[in-house]
């Protein structure tokens, strides 16, 4: 027993520490980031806690308050993904995480003292400095992730934002509705983000080179599947910009991320005042939808790899099918539920499971498709398309405050969520139409794949190893 044990151990690797850490990296982003959206509730409302000496305020603008993160989350991903590229992504990431879990901390201070607009502040730091997080776990999947491994690993990274949403939205409504009251919501969290720091800075590296544990072998088996030489290249902008790839990668993210981000901030208000969840059963049943999200990434991964080492389907393939699967049925989920009346509870919670968790297929469609195109210059892809994504998605939140005048009203809502099914779809139908997966000439890397006889032995004795 104890050798089967060792031997489970002794077949992880440096690579899947780092994956770990990138996993654990977006659950505390992403945790901090939906928190906000139950915690919001409670601190609106002054029956959410067992605790009559709570703080409770009074603020009529809920969607502006929602939408505050993302006012500095796409200021600098570019910026940081040039920067993480040349000089290494580990220093970056810590000291983001940072700056990050201190803004998060001091948030019932600044409602305190501030008010809505100290919170929007802390907010607003907050997406700051949360903008190196997405441009910085792609360049560091890109250095650490061999092609052979693509799907499954860089799925079981991005799990971490459906799982930070998983934990975070339960975690904060079981908190805001205990004595200790919404602002130990945002302790929590904090202290996760340096504890995460402390690890990191231990068994972190940007690179398999820089790695002072990793062995010879590990090294050799990521580093002879792909050459990243891309901090001594400059960025080809005119390249990128006139890509149609690359095109069909952004438009899928700016579809994809408003529908998403909209149903993501504004869930748990929904289900409060039209579907009548109290704070810990919203809390629950908000984070249902996102478990499955996060199973459906894991599998995605794997099978999507699957597919493609057994040769069942090209990686072009399988990028599509995800993507379809990942946009139209969703989309078509959220057309039912706008139409569904609010007492067919159990229907509803099953459109809501499907709309947001088979969403997670996109992780092993275009999510992962700016590394097949360029490995060298993945994260500053990532950069352009999530930093442009989240622009137009604060057009959702707003879209909200605007049109959702009365938080009851059902036929208000049916608005928001055939919007968000339209863009599911119409940005979904691009992405299939002009996607690409093979490395790009652009990219400027020689020798990704080593066609010789030779070479492929020599991968084929490292793999077996490995």
């Amino acid at each position: 027993m104890a050798m089967d044990i060792k031997s489970k151990f002794a077949a992880i690797r440096i690579r899947h520490i780092q994956v770990l850490f990138m996993f654990l990296l977006l659950t505390i982003g992403v945790g901090m980031r939906v928190q906000f959206s139950v915690a919001l509730v409670a601190m609106t409302d002054e029956t959410a806690s067992k605790n009559p000496n709570i703080p409770v305020y009074d603020w009529d603008n809920k969607s502006i308050l929602l939408s505050s993160f993302f006012w500095g989350y796409s200021a600098l991903q570019i910026i940081a993904a040039m920067l993480s590229r040349i000089y290494g992504s580990k220093s970056f990431l810590i000291g983001a995480m940072a700056i990050n879990s201190m803004a998060c901390c001091l948030i019932p201070l600044a409602a305190e003292y501030l008010g809505a607009n100290g919170v929007m502040i802390s907010r607003a730091v907050m997406g700051l400095s949360q903008g190196f997080f997405y441009p910085s776990v792609y360049n560091i999947l890109a250095h650490w992730i061999p092609p052979s491994e693509r799907a499954q690993m860089g799925s079981s990274a991005l799990a971490g934002g459906s799982f930070g949403i998983i934990t975070g939205m339960p975690i904060t409504g079981f908190i805001s509705a205990s004595w200790a009251g919404w602002s130990y919501s945002f302790y929590f969290y904090g202290t996760l983000g340096f504890l995460w720091i402390i690890g990191y800075y231990y068994l972190g590296a940007s690179t398999p080179a820089t790695h002072p544990n990793i062995s010879k072998m590990e090294q050799a088996f990521i580093e002879n599947q792909m050459d990243m030489n891309g901090a001594e290249l400059k960025v080809p902008w005119k390249a990128i910009v006139t890509s149609p790839a690359f095109w069909a990668i952004f438009v899928a993210y700016i579809g994809q991320t408003w529908g998403f981000q909209t149903i993501l901030s504004e869930l748990p208000i929904y289900m409060n005042k039209v579907m009548k969840f109290n704070m810990e059963t919203n809390g629950l049943l908000s984070a249902a939808p996102y478990l499955t999200m996060c199973l459906i990434i894991f599998l995605s991964g794997y099978l999507a790899d699957f597919l493609i080492n057994k040769n069942y389907l090209m990686v072009e393939q399988a990028r599509r099918i995800f993507s379809f699967f990942a946009s139209f049925v969703p989309a078509t989920a959220l057309v039912v539920l706008s139409f569904l009346p609010e007492d067919y509870i159990t229907l509803c919670v099953v459109m809501i499971i499907i709309a947001i968790g088979l969403q997670g297929a996109s992780s092993a469609g275009f999510e992962i498709n700016h590394i097949d195109l360029s490995p060298n210059f993945a994260g500053v892809l990532m950069a352009i398309c999530n930093s442009c994504g989240e622009v137009f998605s604060n057009l959702g939140p707003l879209t909200v405050h605007f049109i959702v005048t009365d938080e009851t009203n059902k036929a208000q809502w049916r608005i928001i969520f055939l919007a968000a099914a339209t863009s599911y779809i119409v940005s979904c139908g691009i992405f299939l139409t002009y996607m690409r997966a093979d490395i790009q000439p652009w990219n400027n890397v020689n020798n990704i794949v080593k066609e010789n006889e030779n070479d492929k032995n020599e991968r084929y004795i490292v793999n077996k190893i490995v």
